[in-house]
């Protein structure tokens, strides 16, 4: 009897060895940002719609295989706010005083925090960001939990030499900014990840 155990705990490690975790990324790549007005610091959110996503692969053992290398262009010519009077202002005296109407992306590295059993799996991703003919690498904090993966982080306008645009959309917009619109911006992105045969503590 002993013997039987034995042998079907070695062949469940052998198959579960071949077969092993498998992450695959599903369905559409939302991209989110969160701007910044008044002296206060009021906080607009919305969406870039406009995405086309390249995906280094669609499958892989952890999150480093499936998305280092995968690459993102965003159409800037539509901006989602939730207000159709915003959404025209941001085109026409923001992004349409950039080099060109569109931003790119590039996923360079993931890095894992350790893992405690039962909580979501976080860690850092370094993305390199291409807006107004400049490129930043931004590192981005990311969440994942219940098939949902989410990374965000901020980036400084200034960087990207977009001190212009800032100024032409602050003055577009000046009473309803009181005359400050901020320089730094949330961004990030979400995406379905469904994980199976993945050990629970698995720090990838």
């Amino acid at each position: 009897m002993k013997k039987i155990l034995t042998a079907l705990v070695l062949t469940g490690a052998l198959l579960s060895a071949k077969t092993g975790c498998t992450l695959v990324q599903s369905g559409e790549l939302k991209v989110m940002w969160k701007a910044y007005k008044t002296p206060e610091k009021i906080g607009v959110k919305g969406v870039l719609p406009a995405v086309t996503y390249t995906p280094h692969t669609k499958e892989g053992k952890n999150f480093k295989e499936l998305f280092v290398g995968s690459k993102v262009t965003i159409d800037t010519t539509k901006v989602d706010s939730g207000n159709q009077v915003r959404d025209e202002k941001l085109v026409k005296f923001f992004f349409s005083q950039m080099s060109d109407m569109k931003i790119t992306g590039e996923i360079l590295s993931i890095e894992a925090d350790p893992y405690t059993i039962g909580k979501p799996r976080t860690g850092k991703m370094e993305v390199a960001f291409t807006m107004n003919g400049k490129t930043v690498k931004t590192t981005l904090d990311y969440h994942y939990e219940k098939e949902e993966f989410k990374a965000q982080g901020n980036i400084d306008l200034l960087d990207f030499a977009a001190g212009g645009a800032l100024a032409s959309i602050n003055k577009a917009c000046y009473d309803l900014h009181k005359g400050k619109t901020w320089s730094d911006v949330s961004i990030g992105f979400v995406t379905h990840v469904k994980a199976t045969l993945c050990n629970v503590d698995t720090k990838k």
